[in-house]
């Protein structure tokens, strides 16, 4: 019998958003922070991923991505959130922002 080695455990994903975890109207808002390998991190949401200037881009398959692309797209863990964090209040859903959203859900 061969050894079997100790399991691993790394945390992949991080969730952010301007509203709480267990709320299924803001679920639309939400960013998610996932790990890429070799370190890296990426900002997605709906299939795009977050560039280090704000804009959006489609995340193409892996065997298309160019180095250029990679390299505004992947960041380390802090940058990552950061970005996410900044993006976060930013996002626009069918017009509404996340401010109305907010507010839509108060006024109920």
């Amino acid at each position: 019998m061969t050894d079997v080695p100790e399991p691993t455990v790394q945390a992949t994903r991080y969730a952010v958003s301007c509203f709480q975890p267990d709320d299924h109207e803001g679920a639309v808002f939400n960013l998610a922070v996932e790990y890429r390998g070799r370190g890296l991190w990426a900002v997605v949401r709906m299939g795009s991923c977050l560039a280090a200037d704000g804009t959006w881009s489609y995340e193409s398959i892996p065997s298309e991505r160019t180095d250029e692309w990679l390299a505004e797209h992947r960041f380390d863990l802090e940058t990552a959130l950061r970005l996410a964090k900044e993006a976060a209040p930013l996002i626009t859903v069918n017009g509404f922002t996340v401010a109305d959203a907010i507010a839509m859900e108060a006024s109920r």
